[in-house]
């Protein structure tokens, strides 16, 4: 039994984990930190990584701080050189950098699109890109994408956001498709409703949040602990068969 708990363990690996001030990213960082991870952590924030970085340490935890902002394509290349400071050439990558700004499908600015793909969509490929040689030199590496319930269903207000969401989905199986065969295993979690910074103007509405709790199976919407058991999985040695996949997180959402 305990062989089996052990390949949940991620002694000995370094981590990247963008958008990881808050919300989700700074949930999945810290679910890495205590399977034995080494976190580097990313966001344009100085603020909250220090305090993300000063609750994996209290923990018990090892974590370190990249300030940097993934919707740079140029500056990629640098934040990815910056990550293997701290720890070493890293082995996992989560991309969980995200924005929305919720515009009608009539009103959405060039700047607004062009702002949540590259940030949602293009940045996991590149800034992955970047990472994958010092992957595939250790035959081994983990790149996990944050898709969505948008990358399944239409939203008011989700044009882009659902556009870039729905892309995740097909490049995690390209990305699989492609680097798997040099052991780097490329999966994805598909959140349902969480409370996040992110999702502060949808939880103001008590009727919104009442209807889509009663939208799952569950009963519930969700909570970012309930995140980090997918995310320690998908991560570790124990999903080394499992790769091009997105695993729904949602109460069910989407199985009814």
């Amino acid at each position: 039994m305990g062989a089996v708990l052990d390949r949940f363990r991620l002694d000995g690996k370094s981590a990247l984990v963008t958008g990881a001030g808050t919300g989700i990213g700074r949930a999945l960082a810290e679910a890495l930190a205590s399977a034995g991870a080494s976190v580097v952590l990313c966001a344009r924030r100085a603020a909250p990584l220090s305090e993300a970085r000063a609750a994996i340490e209290a923990g018990g935890g090892h974590a370190a701080c990249v300030q940097g902002d993934v919707g740079k394509r140029e500056s990629l290349a640098a934040l990815a050189q910056a990550a293997a400071g701290p720890f070493g050439s890293i082995d996992i990558v989560v991309h969980a950098a995200g924005l929305n700004h919720r515009q009608h499908a009539d009103d959405i600015t060039d700047a607004a699109w062009d702002e949540q793909i590259e940030v949602m969509l293009s940045a996991p490929f590149f800034l992955s890109r970047h990472l994958v040689p010092g992957m595939r030199a250790k035959r081994w590496g983990r790149i996990l994408n944050i898709a969505s319930l948008q990358s399944y269903r239409a939203f008011p207000g989700g044009t882009a956001y659902g556009s870039a969401k729905g892309g995740i989905v097909q490049l995690t199986r390209h990305m699989a498709e492609t680097w798997s065969r040099d052991g780097i295993n490329c999966n994805a979690i598909a959140p349902g409703f969480f409370r996040t910074p992110l999702t502060s103007a949808i939880y103001a509405d008590a009727a919104r949040i009442e209807f889509l709790r009663q939208q799952t199976a569950i009963g519930r919407n969700g909570e970012v602990e309930d995140l980090q058991g997918a995310a320690v999985f998908l991560c570790s040695p124990a999903s080394d068969y499992v790769t091009g996949q997105t695993l729904a997180v949602d109460g069910g959402f989407t199985a009814k």
